[in-house]
């Protein structure tokens, strides 16, 4: 299938809005944990019970009591069919997560039966971007009150019951607790690429099911691109015959879809990306595209085909497409795209070069404002308001359009001083392959950037789009920041994932747990994002979540089975201490197209794909280990224990590898990762040999630059990538425990 390198995917990173320095979150996980793996003491566990998004206010004094096995839930107000089939879901869940049956049946007071009383608002729409989500919760021994302001809310605290729950020897138990929740933005979303790569229903589903719990409320679907176009069109059937590869969505598919999240308060905001990105349409359909005869062999210009819009004939072809699908997803929102429309498919055709001469067109950006309102007229007929990348603001475009800002602050700022609302998703690019720390660092109202960055990433679309090195780059004038009625115009934001090298089987793996921390930026306010909390909280969402559905790990493990059948205790080891390298700098493609090669699709079956950007395991070394240079001496031992396992894995993994080929572009990750843990002993005193010291400088030197290769898109561009594309994640910790040698200060 074709699943051609985007410029928007390898270069959004610029603008991304979160200044990572190299050893950002380099504490976090690789190898989803394991569901019955309970965070250690010095991984900042934490205190019970633990609800991700942090409520607005928590309420509880520790103490739990027995899990009822039988339930009641008394109505205050008539429950709607969504809301009875919640309750039941509610009680699957619960018995997935106490581990014993639950059930929960809707029934008159029953004094000897637990009772859940819940009382709601009903809301004529739902869900819908007003719905209202606040709920309140009172968990006691001898019931649970649940206020909500409408059914979102009795959604939500739903989700919170569940995750009040927890196993202890005699049992499971729920925590006490009085809570008071409600979302700090209206719009939390997941932005998912089935274009590049196909995703199965029942893949999204799982998603879906993760995002109710963690209470994110949009799912933005990217259906179409220069890859793929994946929805059944009745009326322009070439598109599934031809540009769909075989894999695309019925209608009846995506009806029973929108009914599934609505059933979950979530809503489905489709994208069919116009005018840019359009080859796959343009396949199909010919006589709409701008340059003809089109280039089906470049991979590159395969992704800057765009449409014609001096052609009346296209905006026949649009309104025709856009209505069939608008009548399939009921949700206002309608995202039309509208990113990266490479300036010379229409300035090098001369037919529209003379167009825009006679109509007065400056430039393509104000050809494009005229396509975007003409497209935005023939929506607003069917009810929908227009959403598009912020490049639509490159001239006018039509009132109450919301903006997807992704090339950082700047064009947020752009978009509310125009009075438009806007949804942030640039700092949350999770094909990034940063950790969730890096992610979660940043407020979606942080007006922070990197200059350099930020201004190579305008740079980069247009006539064939360069980038340029950081020393050719200007600093930047700081963005002032937003005004109060500004900040009203901010709806919310997004986690986006665009899938170059994401297929179904890494999916999960790819979205979670960072999805959860992302959630919990959107969903709480920014004092109770509390980042040294973060893992130890992030690792029991997502055992819950693991244990409701995720197959993060079933998928990770599977991966890893068909690299290293029967053999994979070595490569996991070494997994639990390395991660992707990042910024797109596993996406070979991009790297391909940028220094102008023949762009080729990149093979999603190595260790570098299985291997993911936490680790808890590397995150409780890392902690544990500066814990013990400040003085915990007591940590000594199970320093000395996990360090002893990962220096003597090497020799495991070259045993391994030399009979499972696919493993043999980690041997040097493995090399570095065993070197790694040796100057950690030494450190400690153990194995200790003559310039030991200065080996354990030239070990952490190396990983670093290793790091330092992929630590911007300017530098990733330009500087080679360590072999198997695999970076160190225990750098911290080794660093302190070397640095520190011999200079301990004892604690009592």
């Amino acid at each position: 299938m074709i699943t051609g390198f985007s410029i928007r995917t390898g270069l959004r990173v610029l603008a991304a809005g979160c200044a990572i320095g190299v050893l950002a979150g380099l504490g976090a996980h690789l190898a989803p944990a394991k569901a019955d793996t309970a965070p250690p003491a010095a991984f900042n566990a934490p205190q019970p019970p633990v609800i991700m998004p942090a409520p607005s206010t928590l309420q509880t004094d520790g103490s739990a009591f027995a899990l009822p096995a039988k339930w009641q839930v008394i109505w205050q107000s008539p429950p709607t069919p969504l809301l009875s089939r919640a309750t039941q879901r509610f009680a699957n869940r619960m018995s997935v997560v106490a581990g014993q049956a639950v059930s929960v049946e809707s029934a008159e007071k029953d004094k000897d039966t637990f009772s859940l009383h819940i009382q709601y608002a009903h809301e004529a729409s739902f869900p819908a971007p007003t719905m209202r989500e606040d709920y309140t919760l009172d968990v006691k021994p001898d019931g649970i009150t649940l206020t909500a302001q409408g059914p979102a809310g009795v959604l939500h605290g739903l989700a919170s019951i569940v995750q009040l729950v927890r196993r202890e020897a005699a049992g499971p138990v729920m925590a006490q607790a009085h809570i008071e929740d409600s979302p700090r933005f209206a719009w939390r979303g997941l932005m998912l690429d089935v274009s590049r790569h196909f995703m199965s229903i029942p893949t999204i589903q799982r998603q879906l099911d993760a995002m109710e719990m963690v209470k994110l409320n949009v799912l933005h679907l990217h259906l179409s691109d220069g890859a793929a176009f994946r929805v059944e069109s009745r009326h322009y059937p070439r598109l599934q015959k031809i540009s769909s590869h075989g894999q695309y969505y019925t209608q009846a598919e995506i009806r029973n879809l929108v009914q599934y999240a609505a059933e979950r308060g979530i809503r489905i905001v489709p994208e069919f990306d116009t005018p840019g990105h359009s080859f796959a349409m343009l396949l199909a359909y010919p006589q709409y595209a701008s340059v003809l005869p089109m280039n089906t062999t470049d991979r590159a210009e395969i992704n800057r085909a765009a449409l014609d819009p001096t052609n009346p004939a296209t905006y026949s072809f649009v309104r025709g497409l856009y209505a069939e699908m608008s009548a399939l997803f009921p949700d206002p929102v309608f995202h039309i795209g509208g990113d990266e429309v490479v300036a010379k498919q229409w300035t090098l055709t001369p037919r529209i070069a003379h167009y825009m001469q006679a109509h007065h067109f400056a430039t393509p950006a104000d050809l494009q404002a005229s396509f975007t309102n003409r497209v935005a007229q023939m929506l607003k007929a069917d009810g929908k308001t227009v959403m598009g990348w912020d490049e639509v603001l490159a001239a006018s475009v039509p009132p109450h359009t919301i903006i997807e800002s992704w090339r950082g602050p700047a064009n947020t700022a752009k978009a509310a001083e125009a009075g438009l609302p806007v949804v942030i998703s640039g700092p949350y690019y999770l094909d990034r392959l940063l950790p969730a720390s890096a992610y979660y660092e940043t407020d979606p109202l942080d007006i922070r950037k990197d200059a350099a960055e930020a201004q190579a990433a305008a740079q980069t679309t247009g006539p064939g789009g360069t980038i340029p090195p950081p020393t050719d780059t200007k600093p930047e004038a700081p963005i002032p920041p937003l005004t109060k009625q500004q900040k009203t115009l901010i709806l919310g934001a997004e986690g986006a994932l665009w899938t170059e090298v994401v297929d179904e089987d890494m999916l999960d793996a790819r979205l979670w747990p960072r999805m959860a921390a992302v959630a919990e930026r959107f969903w709480s306010i920014p004092q109770n994002c509390v980042p040294q909390t973060l893992y130890g909280r992030l690792a029991v969402t997502q055992d819950k979540l693991n244990l409701l559905g995720l197959k993060s790990q079933e998928d990770a493990d599977a991966l890893l089975d068909r690299l290293a059948a029967g053999e994979t205790q070595a490569p996991h080891v070494l997994l639990s201490a390395v991660s992707p390298i990042r910024n797109y700098a596993h996406n070979h493609e991009f790297l391909q197209i940028r220094h102008k090669q023949t762009a080729t699709e990149q093979d999603l079956n190595t260790p570098s794909d299985i291997a993911s950007p936490d680790s808890f395991e590397a995150e409780k070394f890392n902690a544990e280990a500066i814990a013990f240079v400040n003085g915990k001496v007591v940590l000594k031992p199970e320093l000395e224990r996990q360090l002893t396992i990962w220096a003597d894995n090497d020799a495991a993994f070259n045993q391994v590898a030399a009979r499972h080929a696919a493993l043999t572009p980690a041997l040097a990750a493995s090399a570095r990762l065993a070197a790694l843990a040796r100057a950690g002993l030494a450190a400690l005193g153990a194995e200790r040999t003559p310039g030991w010291r200065e080996q354990a400088r030239q070990t952490l030197d190396a990983a670093r630059k290793e790091i330092a290769a992929s630590s911007s898109i300017h530098v990733v561009t330009n500087t080679p990538q360590p072999a198997g594309d695999l970076i160190q994640r225990i750098v911290p910790g080794v660093d302190a425990l070397v640095a520190h040698e011999g200079t301990l200060t004892l604690l009592p």
